[in-house]
């Protein structure tokens, strides 16, 4: 049964990896950016990010395009099984009963997904794969270190047109005075 689904699993990771060049994973992050994660291979070109945006790429060598993932490539292989595991199996031997997930006592079977669940989360833990989390942290930290720079760029531009913007007006309006007094005092030479 195990070797099963491991053969499905690399069956199905294996025909969806072969036609893409990366692997991509839309995302929203609960800060209101988008998240684009992508997996790219030897010297494919990471696309730019958009406004509003986060694109992370994990840069993996060529010769890992179309493999089986290395956590899935000898799973089923006894030797590739821990010491610690074996022994656990045998501490469980006479577990039985609801969510025990054995095939003795009522609802026995009841345990597995869960403990499926665990042991998926448990390898993503500890799983040597592209972490994913800390690649849009760096990316995120590099957005907010331009942030402060950026902002006092464009506050010294907008200062600088409110500065032009009066100086202009005022020299609008000097004239505008000068050509009333002129307007003034030929009115007064007329008479």
């Amino acid at each position: 049964m195990n070797r099963l689904l491991v053969s499905a699993a690399v069956a199905v990771l294996s025909l969806a990896a072969a036609p893409a060049f990366a692997q991509d994973s839309d995302l929203s992050d609960p800060g209101g950016e988008k998240v684009n994660q992508l997996i790219v291979y030897g010297d494919d070109p990471c696309p730019e990010a958009s406004s509003g945006e986060i694109t992370v790429c994990a840069r993996k060598p060529e010769e890992e395009r179309y493999r089986i993932p290395t956590p899935l490539r000898g799973i089923d292989q006894p030797q590739s099984e821990a010491w610690a595991n074996k022994v656990q199996a045998y501490e469980t031997v006479g577990r039985f009963g609801t969510l025990s997930c054995s095939p003795a006592g009522a609802g026995g079977s009841l345990g597995c997904t869960q403990q499926l669940i665990n042991q998926a989360y448990a390898e993503k833990e500890n799983g040597s794969e592209v972490r994913f989390s800390e690649l849009i942290q760096a990316e995120r930290e590099k957005r907010l270190s331009t942030i402060d720079a950026d902002a006092a760029a464009e506050q010294a531009r907008v200062e600088e047109a409110e500065k032009a913007y009066f100086e202009q007006r005022k020299r609008q309006a000097a004239e505008q005075d000068a050509a009333e007094d002129a307007a003034a005092a030929a009115a007064a030479q007329k008479k």
